[in-house]
């Protein structure tokens, strides 16, 4: 299929939730890059003060729309970036259903449009895909082990259907398509309380409440920084093939071992222990070899690094709200 993708030519790209945490940072990015930009968000989880900074650009357009609406979009469209989607488990789960239909007829809606446009497609999946894997680290290859009932799974199973019709729109119609499956991401713009545990530890902290760790600290995450991140989604969108990539820190830190890095900037705090919850799962690193032989990528922030912007965004969020 032939597309009008060419970043040497002031190209157009849509990102639905381009409002959200991840989604305004990489709009940020591709207007760096020399893109012109339409975010699409119905604000449900996004934040207009997300993209406040960007309006003033007359190549940046925020359109509040619900991707779960029919797409009009005008003119020429080089890339869609389905990044619509409640990702945080608070979020998530206080919208169930919501979530499964931003996953179904919202990435059918956009992939409905990147074909209309014939625009290149990149799906933002997750590395909740996996579940509670049972292989070590996850290679794109890997099954999963997730479960289709319980709380998480509108959250898993909404993107293990996106990336199913992603791939059926790639077979059947053409439409050249990207997948990328994000693992623990962390960095400014968060929205306090989301349930994600750096956001948690970073806000209790600051304002003096017991660090929540459930379980007993053992299980592991892989943290990677935003900026990171959309290093990895821009190469994916540019050089990319149809076959899901892996995009994460393939460093693993214990929950433990968060909260003595928490401590270094925050100073030593008070822990609190409660039961896991239901389908957490206790282990999870991604292996980036396809990422690092098709596209030269690896994370190169730090941890503590990373940190230290996400604290300052933090406080000024919450400074904020005061």
């Amino acid at each position: 299929m032939t597309h009008p993708f060419d970043p040497t030519t002031l190209p157009r790209a849509v990102v639905t939730g381009g409002a959200g945490f991840v989604g305004s940072s990489l709009c940020e990015r591709l207007l760096a890059d020399g893109w012109r930009v339409l975010a699409l968000d119905n604000l449900c989880t996004g934040r207009r003060a997300n993209v406040a900074h960007l309006l003033a650009d007359p190549r940046f357009e925020l359109r509040v729309a619900d991707v779960c609406d029919p797409m009009t979009v005008d003119g020429p469209v080089a890339a869609v970036l389905q990044f619509a989607s409640p990702a945080s488990p608070f979020d998530y789960l206080a919208l169930p259903v919501e979530t499964l239909r931003t996953g179904a007829i919202g990435t059918l809606n956009a992939l409905e449009l990147a074909k209309a446009k014939g625009a290149r497609f990149l799906l933002a999946s997750t590395s909740e895909i996996y579940g509670d894997p049972l292989r070590h680290p996850q290679t794109e290859d890997y099954l999963g082990n997730v479960s289709c009932t319980g709380p998480r799974s509108v959250y898993d199973e909404a993107k293990r259907y996106a990336e199913a019709a992603t791939m059926a729109y790639q077979r059947t119609h053409g439409v050249d398509t990207r997948i990328i499956r994000i693992f623990n991401t962390y960095g400014p713009r968060m929205k306090p309380r989301d349930g994600r545990v750096v956001t948690a530890f970073v806000v209790q902290s600051l304002l003096q409440e017991p660090l929540t760790v459930f379980g007993d600290g053992r299980q592991t995450r892989s943290f990677c920084d935003v900026d990171d991140l959309v290093e990895g989604i821009v190469r994916v969108l540019a050089r990319g093939d149809h076959m899901p990539y892996n995009l994460g820190n393939p460093s693993e830190f214990t929950i433990a071992e968060l909260v003595s890095e928490v401590e270094k900037l925050l100073g030593p705090q008070q822990v609190t222990y409660l039961p896991l919850p239901q389908d957490d799962p206790t282990r999870r690193c991604p292996d980036i070899s396809r990422a690092r032989r098709d596209l030269d990528w690896q994370p190169t922030v730090a941890l503590a690094q990373g940190l230290v912007r996400t604290i300052d965004g933090l406080r000024q969020t919450l400074a904020a709200a005061q």
